[in-house]
């Protein structure tokens, strides 16, 4: 029982690796449907703006994807 023990906790630290992603993912993709309501009648620097927003925001949850990735591989 304890030889698999090692190969379970394996296990279980790849699928939370993915779980993290994918829940990640869905956040981002919910977060991008409400950013993606149109605005009528906006200014060029509101476009300017809100584009330097949505990058900034794409590179934290990437970021943070990437530092979720590095914590749980640390359990290996």
């Amino acid at each position: 029982m304890d030889d698999d023990m090692p190969d379970t906790l394996d296990e279980c630290i790849k699928i939370l690796d993915e779980s993290i992603e994918v829940l990640a993912n869905l956040e981002v993709n919910l977060e991008e449907e409400k950013e993606d309501q149109i605005i009528p009648n906006m200014q060029l620097y509101q476009l300017y703006d809100m584009t330097e927003d949505v990058s900034h925001f794409s590179k934290i949850k990437h970021a943070e994807v990437n530092f979720m990735k590095r914590q749980s591989s640390g359990f290996e």
